[in-house]
């Protein structure tokens, strides 16, 4: 009797790890839901921007509905993406095999520091949905100011992301030091790569502003410029929660 006391017991205890563990995923796919909706809903903005009203020949304006930016853009978009999101599924599922280690670690990460970078990215998406704004109303000397202002935000994401790296190597936190911190820092470096690149395109576009650049054919180029930039906003939006959040 003892013993089949004890083998319920042990049985209980299992049920109750497993619903921990289905309870941990479940919030887990939750909160990712969430920062995907909520930059999808920011990105409305984006999109009715990038969509605006078009001037006709007569000077009527007219509602003018496309897709944002050249269709080769979004291909490369769709594609990041994807690879992303395999990324993240590869996250999950390590995660469920060594939840103590890498809840432990997690714990270890500063979750200020990626709160203040969400919010770079969120105040640098605005800026280039204004920037676009303008540059369709043919005010290139505001949108200039407004890409630059993203910049500034990028920079300060990597200033962030570089003292908070420095952080953790000085604790000896390091990408050898367990499965947590290998996937913590290949992902956060190839998302500050694509901050990089995303930074060089907002020079260019910058420049271009400046320049009175604002013709038909230029919209377009804008419009994809803007498509990467909000994009590498997402892929933070995605890796914040997933990274920093979860328990």
């Amino acid at each position: 009797m003892p013993r089949r006391g004890l083998l319920k017991d042990e049985e209980k205890e299992d049920q109750r790890g497993l619903a921990e563990v289905i309870s941990e995923d479940v919030k887990t796919l939750w909160l990712v839901l969430i920062g995907i909706n909520f930059s999808f809903r920011a990105g409305e903005l984006v999109v009715m921007t990038a969509a605006n009203e078009e001037i006709s020949p007569t000077g009527a304006e007219e509602k003018s509905k496309h897709l944002p930016g050249e269709g080769g853009i979004w291909v490369f978009i769709f594609g990041d993406m994807m690879v992303f999101s395999l990324f993240f599924l590869v996250f999950l599922y390590y995660r469920n095999l060594d939840i103590e280690t890498f809840t432990a670690a997690q714990s270890l990460l500063n979750q200020n520091m990626g709160a203040a970078n969400t919010i770079l990215l969120l105040t640098s998406s605005w800026f280039v949905a204004m920037g676009l704004h303008f540059c369709r109303k043919g005010v290139t000397d505001a949108a200039a100011k407004l890409f630059g202002a993203a910049f500034a935000c990028g920079v300060g994401f990597g200033t962030v992301k570089y003292f908070e790296w420095g952080e953790k190597i000085r604790a000896g936190h390091t990408l050898t030091s367990n499965d947590f911190f290998m996937y913590y820092y290949i992902f956060t470096g190839i998302h500050l790569l694509h901050v990089v690149i995303g930074m060089a395109v907002l020079i260019f576009l910058m420049q271009k502003a400046r320049r009175g650049q604002c013709a038909a054919g230029d919209i377009q180029i804008y419009e994809s410029g803007g498509a990467y930039w909000h994009m590498v906003d997402l892929l933070w939006i995605v890796l914040f929660p997933l990274l920093y959040l979860v328990r």
